[in-house]
């Protein structure tokens, strides 16, 4: 037996082989755009980041802070939850503060599965939903989730097919990488089945608020019954473009919420003081922010989408930052990875292959929307040019 079980247990991380042949490509002085790596690129509004300045200059906020996070912060997510989906939580039992959605989603799953432990994953899937059962050393039941209509119903012959059955089912819509968006209809579906066949559902919901063409994604909250069997993560990465400061939010059933706040009791001290500080007036403050945020990146998508027009086509999504684009025809045999690696070595472009995210993903690629629209229309014109040359 291997000395490091847990280690062992995860996959080589194909999204780094990319990642490594842009680093070489810059070092040799390329210019290469980066639409591979998720990290956005707005500046945080100056009204968070003077608040934080502010905070931080009080020696009260050096010490420790709260685990599950001000009771003052808490209480804002709860008025954001108010005010987005009409849903009222309470700030004591059923919400707390994580630092990013990824870390609160990793601890619940070291939580709540152990070893031989079954969970149901969509696949494709974002890296960490699925290794996070693997970490906690659960066993993984990867569920196709294209085509979406269908998906129900394959999770249902899934769960019967189990064994052992499963203990919870981790999604996120709308979904990286292939950012498919449901309705609330979708959304009870799923909560329904979790409850007919004693799953948790784990949802991960980081792009609440980056949406376009007026659709609004539901919370699993917004389920009759659903916080009995589900704890919904969100962030404010995205929206507020704080990525790096790591704010999140666990919310949901206060039997689940305190599982996760007892394992976080062990592990951290919370948020810096400040950054929760600043936080709170991110979610209280003017939200004008989100919605420069939003038509940035619903600018961006349209300049890739619609510059590349009939030479590579790709619809157009209604949520995320990302875009997920089927390999063009001419192409498609090549597979992602090596799709990749020539856009790299010939555009200057870096994409993330769609294997990268679990074996439904091949014959595909993701955008990552963080480049401005001048860079993306640089990037359109170089992929443009090796679509004609071939």
């Amino acid at each position: 037996m291997s000395r490091f079980e847990k280690i062992d247990r995860l996959p080589p991380y194909v999204l780094s082989i990319v990642n490594e042949l842009k680093l070489e490509a810059r070092r040799r002085g390329e210019d290469v755009i980066d639409l591979g790596f998720g990290n956005p690129n707005h500046a945080t509004p100056p009204h968070i980041v003077e608040k934080l300045v502010s905070a931080a200059r009080d020696p009260r906020n050096h010490r420790y802070s709260v685990s599950r996070g001000l009771p003052n912060l808490r209480r804002a997510i709860t008025r954001w939850y108010q005010r987005r989906f009409g849903v009222e939580l309470d700030f004591e039992t059923e919400v707390l503060n994580t630092i990013g959605a990824k870390e609160g989603l990793s601890h619940f799953v070291m939580a709540t599965v152990s070893r031989g432990d079954m969970a149901l994953c969509p696949d494709p899937s974002y890296p960490i939903h699925a290794f996070s059962v693997l970490i906690a050393g659960g066993d993984l039941h990867r569920v196709p989730l294209q085509p979406l209509d269908g998906f129900v119903e394959r999770l249902r012959e899934a769960i019967s097919l189990s064994w052992p059955h499963p203990k919870l089912l981790i999604a996120s819509f709308p979904h990286n990488p292939t950012t498919a968006s449901v309705d609330l209809a979708f959304m009870t579906k799923l909560v329904e089945l979790c409850r007919e066949n004693d799953l948790l559902l784990v949802h991960d919901l980081a792009y609440a608020e980056i949406c376009f063409d007026g659709y609004r994604p539901p919370s699993v909250l917004e389920v009759p019954g659903a916080r009995e069997i589900a704890i919904e993560f969100t962030s404010l990465s995205k929206s507020h473009a704080m990525a790096g400061w790591r704010v999140g939010f666990a919310a949901g059933g206060a039997e689940l919420i305190q599982m996760l706040g007892r394992v976080k009791s062990y592990l951290d001290y919370g948020t810096f003081q400040p950054i929760q500080i600043a936080s709170i007036l991110a979610l209280d403050g003017p939200q004008d922010v989100v919605h420069e945020v939003v038509a940035d990146y619903q600018a961006r998508r349209d300049a890739l989408i619609d510059g590349l027009g009939s030479e590579w086509k790709i619809e157009k999504p209604p949520a995320t930052m990302f875009v997920w684009a089927p390999l063009p025809e001419r192409f498609a045999e090549m597979g992602s990875l090596a799709f990749s690696k020539l856009l790299l070595q010939r555009a200057q472009v870096a994409v993330s292959p769609g294997i990268g995210f679990g074996p439904s993903g091949e014959g595909y690629v993701r955008f990552a929307m963080v480049e401005n629209t001048h860079r993306t229309r640089q990037a359109v014109r170089s992929i443009r040019r090796l679509l004609r040359d071939g």
